[in-house]
């Protein structure tokens, strides 16, 4: 019982949901306002973080990795180095699908210096943070989501049940009921109930060495992390893309 309260108490501490709902409206008004994102995830966070952190130092990989605090972030950015990979792999992949949506992975550090992130937070909890922002987009290549709204919907869904947070649950929520009501050709629910099962299948990507991976074939990485093919994703795009040929492809 003491445990279960604590973890409420946990839960509840710093929460701001009137915040949160004025930075919902903002991105309903403004898609691709990412900073946004990023203040309703800091509203909502609560305690998501610290458990996210106990659950790695309860694994022999996560301790490595928060002992070792490895940085992302140099490697995704050296463009270069992502060139002269093998083609096929990780890496090569992670730089078309950059270079194609015009992305870069200070752009999503930028971002989320919208809004302070650090504050409260020990040396551990603000390197996981760090990192799962930073992977965000590698996180579309290796699940083969696209960047239209149904693929980023369904990788929050992916992200969530790997690495349960209320602010990403609420933009799911909120969001899912607008693309509820901009289609009826297939199941938007369907498509992020998918997603979470994938993120069930999958081996929890907080642990994996990424610095390591990035050279290695995208097929094979896919199948040893055991990431199912977003199948009803898929089918949607196509149906959309049959629809307007200007649609954004799946990965």
């Amino acid at each position: 019982m003491a445990t279960a309260i604590t973890n409420f108490i946990d839960d509840i501490r710093g929460v701001k949901p009137l915040q949160a709902l004025r930075s919902v409206r903002a991105l309903i008004a403004n898609p691709d306002s990412t900073g946004e994102v990023f203040k309703i995830i800091q509203a909502l966070k609560g305690g998501s973080i610290t458990r996210a952190v106990e659950r790695l130092e309860s694994l022999p990989v996560g301790r490595e990795l928060l002992r070792d605090k490895p940085d992302i972030l140099p490697l995704l950015s050296d463009r270069e180095a992502l060139r002269a990979m093998p083609e096929g792999s990780v890496g090569r992949a992670y730089l078309k699908f950059v270079e194609t949506q015009s992305l870069s992975a200070d752009g999503l550090v930028a971002a989320s210096e919208e809004v302070p992130r650090g504050e409260g937070l020990n040396p551990e909890e603000r390197w996981l943070g760090n990192r799962l922002r930073d992977i965000h987009d590698l996180q579309h290549v290796v699940c083969g989501y696209g960047r239209d709204t149904l693929g980023e919907l369904c990788l929050l869904s992916f992200m969530v049940t790997q690495t349960p947070n209320r602010g990403i649950a609420f933009i799911i929520f909120m969001a899912r009921r607008k693309a509820r009501q901009a289609t009826q050709l297939f199941s938007v629910d369907d498509c992020i109930e998918e997603g979470r099962r994938i993120g069930e299948a999958a081996t929890w990507f907080a642990t994996v060495k990424w610095e390591e991976r990035l050279c290695e074939p995208l097929a094979q990485l896919r199948s040893e992390l055991g990431i199912l093919k977003p199948t009803l994703y898929r089918n949607a795009i196509r149906t959309l893309a049959d629809l307007e040929p200007a649609a954004v492809s799946a990965a």
